[in-house]
């Protein structure tokens, strides 16, 4: 909303300073700085009324020291999450952009499952809170809703290189820096998206089914589909598994977040985009002033919930912070850099999958069932090994960091 009363004010009053809010990186910093103060000011006030209502955890006995220290600390703090990335986004945003707009639907929708899980937990004294199908459905439907903007709506296009430009579209004229050739460039839709340590940097999710015989506009359609339902899913599922001690999933988000703004800024800048010979996608930079509300929100909320934590975020945080990453990533079509990013989440996510299978597995060929971990998911293993959940917090963010710089480093990896 200021960037449109701002931009008025430059163009009709004139008032000094009032065109900074043209500049996404001013955007961006603002939005990081009042998303740290909606969180670490504000959170204290809403940490207090959720005291006074008793919206306290309900701790499972695990056998896991401290757990029991726990009991009663108030949960659903995403809720803190969710104004600090809502309230700068839509103070500091272009609200008519679409990316934008996604991203706003994808925080409300995600943050409306995990707050009834929540609510069924602590309201209605049902420790499994929301079933887990249900949770499932809302995941898929996201999913379905983000792949068929993205694919069908006018706005949502990337720029590239054509042989014969089209008279109906805007054409820029370019120059290999090589060979010094001109060629042209055009905005158009397309099923393409950025892959790892591959030549060209690209993939086309029309080619999957090609193999087979299947080409079509719906194949592909019907492709890009299931990877995007597939995606939402897993990243928000485990970033929900990661949410187990106390600032993990917090930590390690910041990383993503700002390793995703990175991202952005970079696929939405035709300069940077054209340097690193990585898709320029029209209008996407920014979505680095959500990302930047994203990191501030993650950021302030840790002021809370770093051990020993005055608050959990819920499933209102969690699931909420793992569907923002994979649609954030989905959208600048870096989804395909998902595994190596969000490698914390995929571990946890992987350890609870591999000792389910092998316990369920064990059990049906030697009748007791047998355990690949001490526990799962893979941070409880290490509680259960006495590791400290501070130190356990610590090493799990130094590994996100360096799996952050090495999605970085893709982006000229070939």
């Amino acid at each position: 909303m200021l960037y449109y009363l701002f931009t008025w004010l430059n163009e009709h009053v004139h008032i000094p300073g009032a065109g900074l809010f043209q500049y996404i990186s001013f955007r961006t910093a603002m939005a990081v700085i009042v998303s740290l103060i909606i969180t670490t000011v504000y959170g204290s006030r809403l940490i207090k009324m959720l005291h006074d209502k008793q919206v306290g955890e309900t701790i499972r006995d695990l056998g896991l020291e401290g757990e029991k220290k726990k009991q009663g600390t108030p949960t659903m703090g995403g809720l803190i999450i969710i104004a600090g990335i809502l309230i700068p986004t839509l103070l500091f945003a272009k609200l008519d952009n679409i990316y934008i707009i996604l991203m706003i639907v994808t925080t409300l929708w995600m943050g409306a499952i995990g707050f009834l899980d929540d609510y069924i937990k602590v309201f209605k004294k049902n420790k499994e809170g929301l079933q887990g199908k249900f949770k499932v459905i809302g995941q898929i439907g996201l999913g379905i809703f983000i792949a068929v903007t993205m694919y069908f709506h006018p706005e949502i296009v990337v720029r590239q290189q054509v042989a014969h430009p089209s008279s109906l579209k805007p054409v820029e004229v370019s120059i290999n820096s090589q060979t010094g050739e001109k060629y042209y460039t055009e905005n158009v839709k397309s099923s393409k998206t950025n892959i790892p340590l591959y030549k060209n940097n690209e993939f086309d999710y029309a080619k999957v089914l090609t193999m087979f015989g299947l080409k079509g506009d719906m194949i592909t359609f019907m492709v890009f589909l299931v990877m995007v339902v597939i995606i939402v899913t897993a990243v928000s599922n485990g970033a929900n598994i990661t949410d187990g001690i106390d600032g993990l999933a917090a930590g390690t988000s910041t990383i993503i977040g700002i390793t995703l703004a990175i991202l952005a800024y970079v696929s939405g800048n035709v300069i940077f985009s054209d340097y690193l010979n990585i898709m320029y996608i029209p209008n996407s930079g920014e979505l680095v002033i959500f990302a930047g509300a994203f990191i501030g929100a993650c950021t302030g909320f840790l002021w809370y919930n770093a051990y020993p934590a005055q608050v959990f975020m819920g499933d209102t945080g969690s699931l909420t912070i793992g569907g923002i990453i994979a649609a954030f990533a989905i959208l600048i079509r870096k989804e395909l850099l998902i595994p190596v990013l969000c490698g914390v989440f995929l571990l946890e996510n992987v350890s609870v999958i591999m000792q389910v299978s092998y316990f369920k597995y064990t059990k049906k060929k030697y009748g007791e069932g047998r355990r690949i971990f001490l526990m799962s998911p893979l941070h409880h293993h290490y509680q259960k090994k006495g590791y400290h959940e501070a130190k356990i917090v610590t090493r799990f963010v130094i590994v996100g960091v360096i799996l952050a710089i090495l999605t970085i480093v893709t982006l000229k990896v070939r």
